[in-house]
């Protein structure tokens, strides 16, 4: 597919773009209305078979809330179904809220060894609604600093549980990789952060992070990737013990297999590998 459109699409998932202006560009890009029609399913997501389906019996999964800074707030909780106590990961969703792709990585996640908890961080304004164009734009309207701090408070509630060893690390994707880099700031007990094409903090604040990290991009990636030199530059400033790998050919969610345009299976299964192993390492039981 034509870079173009793909980069057309990330602009108007991430700016966001009028979806009127966005069909008109595509159609542009595309020849045509009816060929944009066609693209249409390639660029938005749709349903597909889960990795992990939600019924599989190797893990354990229910909805639950935990007690965050702007009241409660539900989450979607995997666990391996072998029991035992494990470490713990909490699983950060894209600027589409709590939906079933992410309750399926938090699947995978459980497969992995970990206890995992995806938040539903759109739970202060009524929780995820199924029109991800609405969740888009209440992901926009939510108060940073307090979404922050409903994070921070799920790692804390994590090492409350008596499945848990007490270690805690976060995955997240795309405004949810962003988010584990500011949990990384704002939290020095966190144990481990993997962050997938995620927003970089302001270079100051890389001095507040104590947790390892693990950053994944996607080498096409142009609108995130900008700032990888200061952030690279500020981590080895203060020290912080981390990995960033640039994976050739990948656009921005390249580990999203709803979204066929973008989803990159070779990259995918690459930075996956790593991230399991990465856990592994950093929260396995001392």
């Amino acid at each position: 597919m034509d870079q173009r459109i793909i980069d057309l699409y990330d602009e108007y998932a991430h700016a966001p773009l009028d979806r009127r202006v966005f069909l008109d560009r595509l159609a542009g890009l595309a020849g045509g209305t009816a060929a944009a029609a066609l693209l249409l399913p390639l660029l938005e997501r749709r349903a597909q078979a889960a990795v992990v389906a939600p019924d599989d019996a190797r893990v354990s999964a229910a909805m639950v809330t935990y007690p965050g800074a702007t009241g409660d707030v539900k989450g979607y909780l995997a666990k391996p179904a072998t029991g035992g106590k494990a470490g713990t990961v909490v699983v950060i969703h894209e600027n589409r809220g709590l939906n079933a792709h992410i309750e399926d990585v938090a699947r995978r996640v459980a497969i992995g060894g970990f206890v995992a908890l995806a938040p539903d961080l759109l739970s202060p304004v009524g929780g995820t609604p199924d029109n991800e164009d609405q969740a888009r734009d209440l992901i926009g309207k939510l108060d940073p600093v307090s979404t922050v701090k409903n994070v921070v408070a799920a790692v804390a509630w994590l090492r409350t549980l008596p499945e848990g060893n007490g270690k805690v690390g976060a995955v997240g994707f795309c405004w949810g990789g962003g988010m584990v880099n500011q949990l990384a700031v704002n939290d020095p007990t966190l144990d481990a952060g993997v962050a997938y094409y995620g927003a970089q903090p302001d270079a100051a604040a890389a001095a507040r992070i104590k947790a390892p990290l693990l950053l994944h991009y996607g080498a096409l990636d142009d609108r995130i990737d900008a700032g990888i030199p200061a952030y690279k530059a500020a981590l080895e400033k203060a020290g912080v013990s981390y990995k960033i790998y640039m994976y050739e050919g990948a656009n921005h969610a390249f580990n999203n297999d709803t979204s066929p345009a973008r989803y990159n299976p070779e990259a995918a299964k690459l930075a996956w590998d790593r991230t399991l192993a990465f856990f592994t390492e950093k929260l396995k039981s001392a």
